[in-house]
């Protein structure tokens, strides 16, 4: 009788474990298709309040460069971004990635000049506008001005975000969440995440998490060896992630004091 009120009690939990499961992915579905239609509203919002100038750009084509004159400010509308400093030794350093509906130039407000070169990781599209203009504008189209500090709240979130986990993770999990982050990046905007196309090389991810190729290549078999992703192509920039939940799970037990070890 015990075993058998036991059982129950585990079918019951069982259920309610689920249940509270699909509510979170109930959750986060919402939460996307909420962030992928301000996008599209945000976008709509200056195409129609503002002059924009539209460009079209391929990968390695320069937006803005570090130190030129601050005037305009840009929107991805598709594609990818990345944004480049020169480290103290003269290598290219990547500080940032942007998805669509990123704002670009946010860092040139304050000192006049832009912070970094804005370059491009594949073809897309790239509106710009000046910065007076959006001013103007937003005294008689507020919501203006509230899409500007959105992108600027956004930006310091995920700068934050990146900083503790430069500080935090250990190297594995650092790459697990860079692509936990691209993933989710992705699924925020309504796009597939279970096969993700990276358009950075193994030397750009490690600069950018501040590590080398070498120890870059090694967490991403790890990975794979972990069946946390697949590797498509013999390339290895086409990836395949069967669960985002599952790089979760793996950045807890490798920050774990004692999960370094087990993964090594």
């Amino acid at each position: 009788m015990n075993c058998f009120i036991a059982s129950i009690g585990s079918r019951s939990f069982i259920r309610r474990r689920s249940n509270a499961m699909t509510q979170e992915l109930d959750r986060q579905a919402v939460d996307e298709i909420s962030f992928a239609q301000r996008i599209a509203d945000t976008l709509q919002l200056v195409q129609k309040t503002l002059p924009v100038q539209r460009r079209m750009v391929h990968a390695g084509d320069t937006i803005y460069q570090v130190g030129q004159e601050f005037g305009s400010l840009y929107v991805v509308n598709s594609g990818l971004v990345k944004m480049v400093n020169l480290s103290s030794e003269g290598r290219e350093q990547v500080v940032a990635v942007h998805f669509r509906g990123d704002w670009l130039g946010l860092d040139g407000i304050a000192g006049g000049r832009y912070g970094c070169d804005a370059v491009a990781m594949d073809t897309g599209e790239v509106w710009s506008f000046r910065y007076d203009d959006l001013l103007r504008t937003a005294l008689r189209t507020p919501a203006l001005l509230t899409a500007l500090h959105e992108a600027m709240s956004r930006q310091l979130a995920r700068d934050h975000e990146s900083l503790q986990s430069l500080c935090a993770l250990p190297a594995d999990a650092r790459v697990a969440a860079f692509l936990q982050y691209w993933a989710e990046a992705m699924a925020r905007r309504g796009l597939r995440t279970d096969q993700i196309s990276l358009r950075m090389t193994r030397a750009e991810i490690g600069n950018y998490l501040g590590m080398t190729l070498e120890t870059v290549s090694r967490a991403l078999s790890r990975l794979a060896r972990s069946d946390v992703i697949r590797f498509i192509e013999k390339g290895r920039r086409e990836i395949h992630i069967p669960r985002v939940e599952a790089l979760t799970s793996f950045i807890a037990q490798v920050a774990a004091p004692s999960g370094a070890r087990a993964f090594h």
